[in-house]
């Protein structure tokens, strides 16, 4: 909803108040002292209200009120004498007393009288990290209060994919800070990220919250702690995890605001977060449907180098899950989105990750890896990247290498859409080092996650047959058959090409026994 009167369009969702279609400079609490009166135009405003909305029910003198009153009669061609507009009720608050007429959400008026369209809601994601709220009176509490946030902000600039508020703009609105409104359209800003910080019998407690600002809605919260002694890993450990929980959650939330618009209208980060949707069920159809959302996506905006990588990680499960009939063209698909990619954006980590696992399908594992290396060195929280060095050090054979970069990566993301693919390298790394019965307890929790594909069933299959469980290999293997009925041992060392060669025979005995 939005508002004119006389010369003035007052659009809440914009934070901004225009002025014959030209934008009025104004202090942040003033423009929000005019949102609440102007939307309570039809009744008086008590000055307990405005102390509530402006300054978040903090303790304010009568002429700070005066103050902004002031500031806004100014805005709107006002003034205390003449009071067209605003209005004092002396001892009781003030009433918005010029005609208001209501207009219709999404359009504003220009200079000319016509009207043209809000931004499309679906641009780039952006959040603002405000500065913690200290419970307590330890002088250090204030310092981590702000030196968290502030931590917060610089890892997130890593991330291509989100526009972060840089620390100057939203610490200016303080520690206790409520009005989310004011401060996400203020900031323009889509979430918001707040903290607590409380210290008690020597530990030290964070409390996380993300919300959406326009529904309010709380995205995912957190609540870590440590001894104090413990302060720098658990500020470390704020950071890996809100960095994979805003991986997961502000993408997903994103397809859901996308789904809710016009088709025709998206955007070409609406395209590629509806893509993103897709591209994790790893179906034929799924993966069709989101190589369709990249490609729309690169047609909006076809610098944006998320699309391509989104294109090359599509053409990858093509090729990898055998899902079209040109393997070939599909493995030529993945590593030239890939390299338009890069060419676009060097330092995007999906980029570099996407480049990387074009090389397994070469069967180049050591030029896979560094492109990973560079893709983890560039976000360091960013737990695919590990889970995709697991798996190229595990072709290798290097298990210390696996097991470390597993752990990472489950740790950093424990609800990933790839935990399938974790659990799987783990299991393909126990069969290597011949401990069948783990290897079989990791394939049976691989198999039954979301997303699982045949491959992953294969590997469960040869886990449980080497371990003996003959029953669980037979239900397994029909449910192969289901899903790929011309699953092969060629498919299967294909996707897996194992350097270890004692390993690499015993899977092959063992496949070719259970009929692949």
């Amino acid at each position: 909803m939005a508002w004119t009167f006389g010369e003035f369009h007052l659009d809440p969702d914009r934070f901004q108040l225009d002025r014959r279609g030209v934008a009025v400079s104004l202090e942040p609490q003033v423009l929000a002292l005019l949102i609440l009166l102007v939307g309570n135009h039809d009744r008086l405003v008590s000055k307990n209200e405005i102390v509530d909305a402006v300054w978040a029910g903090r303790a304010v003198s009568d002429s700070s009120i005066s103050s902004r009153i002031r500031s806004a009669r100014r805005a709107v061609d006002d003034n205390g004498v003449r009071q067209g507009t605003i209005q004092t009720v002396h001892g009781r608050g003030f009433r918005f007393v010029a005609e208001v007429k209501t207009t219709t959400p999404g359009r504003i008026a220009s200079a000319t009288g016509t009207t043209a369209p809000r931004e499309h809601p679906t641009r780039r994601p952006s959040i603002a990290i405000l500065p913690f709220r200290p419970l307590g009176a330890e002088p250090d509490l204030g310092i981590l209060a702000e030196a968290i946030p502030h931590e917060i902000i610089e890892a997130l600039s890593r991330l291509r994919w989100l526009a972060v508020i840089a620390r100057g703009s939203s610490f200016r609105f303080g520690m206790a800070a409520t009005d989310l409104d004011v401060i996400a359209a203020a900031l323009s800003a889509r979430y918001v990220l707040t903290g607590i910080v409380e210290c008690h019998g020597g530990r030290v407690a964070v409390a996380l919250e993300l919300v959406e600002a326009r529904s309010r809605r709380v995205l995912w919260a957190d609540r870590l702690e440590a001894r104090l002694d413990d302060m720098d890993e658990l500020r470390a450990r704020i950071v890996a995890q809100l960095v994979a929980a805003l991986e997961t959650h502000i993408p997903y939330n994103e397809a859901s605001r996308a789904r809710s618009g016009a088709f025709e209208d998206l955007d070409a980060w609406a395209n590629y977060h509806l893509g993103l949707r897709h591209l994790y069920r790893f179906t034929a159809a799924d993966t069709a449907r989101a190589q369709s959302f990249f490609e729309r996506a690169i047609a909006a905006d076809p610098n944006l180098a998320r699309a391509h990588a989104g294109l090359s990680f599509t053409s990858f499960l093509t090729a990898f899950l055998r899902f079209g009939p040109d393997t070939a063209a599909a493995v030529r698909a993945t590593r030239q989105h890939a390299e338009c990619a890069l060419a676009l954006d060097a330092l995007d980590p999906f980029a570099n990750f996407t480049m990387g696992r074009s090389f397994w399908l070469t069967d180049q594992p050591e030029i896979a890896a560094d492109w990973l290396s560079r893709a983890t060195t560039l976000n360091p929280n960013y737990a695919q990247g590990f889970y995709a060095s697991a798996f190229t050090t595990m072709l290798t054979g290097d298990a210390d290498a696996t097991i470390g970069a597993l752990n990472t990566s489950l740790n950093l993301s424990p609800l990933d859409p790839l935990l399938y693919g974790v659990h799987g390298v783990r299991a393909q790394l126990l069969m290597q080092q011949e401990d069948y019965e783990a290897a079989a307890g990791w394939g049976d929790r691989a198999v039954t996650l979301p997303g699982a594909h045949y491959l992953i069933g294969m590997i469960a299959l040869i886990a449980n047959g080497l371990a003996g469980r003959q029953e669980r290999a037979r239900r397994l293997r029909q449910d192969i058959r289901r899903r790929k009925p011309d699953a092969s041992a060629t498919d299967y060392f294909t996707a897996f090409p194992i350097r270890h060669a004692a390993s690499r025979a015993r899977i092959a005995v063992e496949l070719a026994r259970q009929g692949f």
